[in-house]
């Protein structure tokens, strides 16, 4: 059997992407220190395990959960070979609120990791962003660009963390010979994103089902691209099936206006919701569109989910928590 740790295993995408692996057959090992993770997003794993009578380790046990800060050493008393990093606050309100805390798991939290899986003889798999490109100069932004960052700015905390995760992965990969997979990961939504978590997709939705002016920030013509969470999750697994040791885009390449988004979320809801203009945040990118050529030449990936249908399914996860309904997990 497989055996596969994933840092940040109860957040957002590290618990879709634990949904995953355990419907291939991995063995999970989930660590994360319930910072912006929740524990609900993993409970289903933990009470199949405990039914089982594996509420604590054994040998073949199907899932593992670990409250872990993984800025800080970790152990793992078991064979492992995979990796997956995916621990950091991901959000801007979450990095703005957790600069430092974001600046270690970037760092110390990445070299924790790679040093797990160097000692375990693991592949390893980070979760870097789109954020590394800054506000591009390029457009679309294709892996070979280097990006436009401000490192003293407030949002330098998360982007230079996921810059120098990067650096200190391709280190590892030439110096150690470690396997290592990059995936630069694009605007992604979806259930189990936390309802003020300060990204554009659970507060305009949450705006609409209230009816409620939705915030935009900038006159709007600022873009981004929306890549629904399953579709996502599917590039990540063939990523690191595959042989590519450089990064790769994952992301919808479908680019639209913060403006067109807003009235699209507006039309899904059923919502009388107006517009509400804002002051543009520093360093806020205008452009946002992922070149995935690399993706469908070397993973055979694109997405597949269409934004209204995506949509749909969000809508009605933040509808259930909106009404005090307890929500059944949502997988990939």
């Amino acid at each position: 059997m497989t055996t596969s740790l994933v840092t940040g295993g109860a957040g957002f995408l590290g618990s879709h992407l634990c949904d995953r692996l355990a419907r291939e057959g991995h063995r999970l090992i989930c660590v994360d220190n319930l910072v912006t993770g929740k524990r609900p997003n993993i409970a289903h794993h933990i009470e199949r395990a405990e039914s089982a009578g594996q509420g604590r380790r054994q040998e073949g046990a199907g899932f593992r959960f670990i409250e872990h800060d993984i800025s800080t050493p970790l152990w793992i008393d078991e064979p492992v070979d995979n990796v997956l990093h995916f621990a950091s606050p991901a959000s801007p309100i979450d990095y703005l609120e957790l600069p430092i805390q974001t600046l270690k798991v970037g760092s110390l939290g990445t070299h924790n990791s790679l040093g797990l899986a160097k000692e375990k003889g693991a592949r390893f798999l980070l979760a870097s962003t789109s954020e590394v490109y800054g506000d591009p100069l390029v457009h679309p932004q294709s892996e070979e660009y280097w990006g436009n960052v401000n490192p003293v700015g407030p949002r330098g905390v998360y982007d230079e963390a996921k810059r120098f995760a990067e650096a200190m992965a391709m280190a590892y990969h030439r110096v150690h010979a470690l396997e290592v997979r990059i995936v630069r990961i694009f605007n992604t939504y979806g259930p189990r994103m936390r309802p003020r978590d300060g990204r554009v997709v659970p507060a305009f939705v949450q705006q609409a089902l209230q009816d409620e002016p939705l915030t935009i920030f900038g006159d709007g013509t600022q873009t981004r691209s929306f890549c629904y969470v399953s579709d996502l999750i599917d590039g990540i697994v063939r990523l690191l099936a595959s042989d590519v040791d450089q990064p790769v885009n994952i992301g919808n390449p479908t680019e639209m206006t913060i403006r067109e988004f807003a009235e699209t979320v507006i039309r899904v809801t059923g919502s009388s919701s107006t517009l509400s203009f804002h002051p543009l945040p520093v360093d806020d990118p205008k452009v946002r569109q992922p070149d995935i050529t690399r993706a469908r030449e070397r993973l055979g990936w694109e997405p597949d989910v269409s934004l209204e249908e995506g949509l749909e399914s969000t809508v009605a996860y933040f509808r259930s928590l909106l009404s005090g309904e307890t929500s059944k997990p949502t997988g990939c």
